[in-house]
């Protein structure tokens, strides 16, 4: 892995569609984005923020979030999500992520990501792989 400097920024954007909609988890939930499509968004922009540093076979996982979804999105909006590096810690990589749709911020959180070796990392996982 090559030095992530604090600062380092990433996004991610989409449009929502039916596959992001809360409704289609529960018909009884609103039609409106769902919160994991808002935290899958969070993901993929921390993703985007530290991949420049990856070694060849490196990857990363997530380590654990704190969001808070503070707005609903309909469908047809566009979403955006920003991330910024705060803290480098070895492997450990912590950013603040916030969402926004067209009309404003739509959520924010703090997320924890670790960079593995994807060779590695897929071994410890052939264990728990069901046949």
């Amino acid at each position: 892995m090559k030095p992530i400097p604090v600062g380092a920024k990433g996004s991610y954007s989409f449009v929502v569609d039916r596959g992001h909609l809360a409704s289609t988890l529960d018909a009884s939930l609103a039609q409106v984005m769902s919160t994991p499509s808002m935290i899958a968004a969070m993901e993929l922009a921390a993703v985007d923020a530290i991949r420049p540093y990856y070694d060849a076979g490196e990857s990363s996982v997530g380590a654990g979030i704190a969001v808070e979804h503070t707005a609903a999105t309909p469908p047809g909006h566009r979403v955006r999500a920003e991330a910024e590096v705060t803290k480098v810690d070895g492997k450990r990589i912590e950013l603040t992520v916030r969402a926004f749709d067209e009309a404003g911020e739509i959520g924010a959180a703090m997320h924890r990501r670790a960079i593995v070796d994807a060779a590695k990392f897929n071994e410890r996982l052939k264990s728990k792989i069901k046949a």
